[in-house]
């Protein structure tokens, strides 16, 4: 098993959605925030050294750094695009059980790595706190 860390269309007023120009506001960090905290569930987007897509439903939590973990066996296919694709990835975060339009989300890439033999411990204090 491994345990990964991930470093953290058209925007408009009507979608409320958010582009990455405005992603030092402190209101839109604030909204990111928000949305992580109250989501347990990302899918997690990685792609094969052979430009083969595939993505992955996971639970995962954070840190007071705003560093997202999850835990996932070495040999699954997400964990091992992960290692064989210099740890690049995406990731969505939404709520799905609410009406239709009245979503949000957050979308992001990052380079995820495995967790060092050091830290484990804590990080897996973060996932039963």
């Amino acid at each position: 098993m491994t345990i990964a860390k991930i470093l953290t269309g058209q925007a408009t007023e009507t979608n409320q959605w958010t582009n990455t120009v405005d992603s030092d506001n402190p209101a839109v960090l604030q909204k990111a925030k928000n949305i992580i905290s109250s989501n347990l569930y990302c899918s997690l987007s990685t792609c094969s050294t052979e430009g083969e897509p595939w993505i992955s439903p996971l639970l995962f939590v954070y840190d007071e750094n705003w560093n997202l973990y999850w835990s996932s066996a070495i040999v699954s296919k997400h964990s091992q695009n992960i290692y064989s694709n210099a740890g690049k990835v995406a990731i969505a975060i939404y709520g799905s059980p609410i009406p239709e339009g009245t979503g949000q989300g957050l979308y992001f890439t990052g380079t995820a790595t495995e967790v060092e033999s050091a830290e484990v411990g804590d990080v897996l204090q973060t996932f039963v706190a």
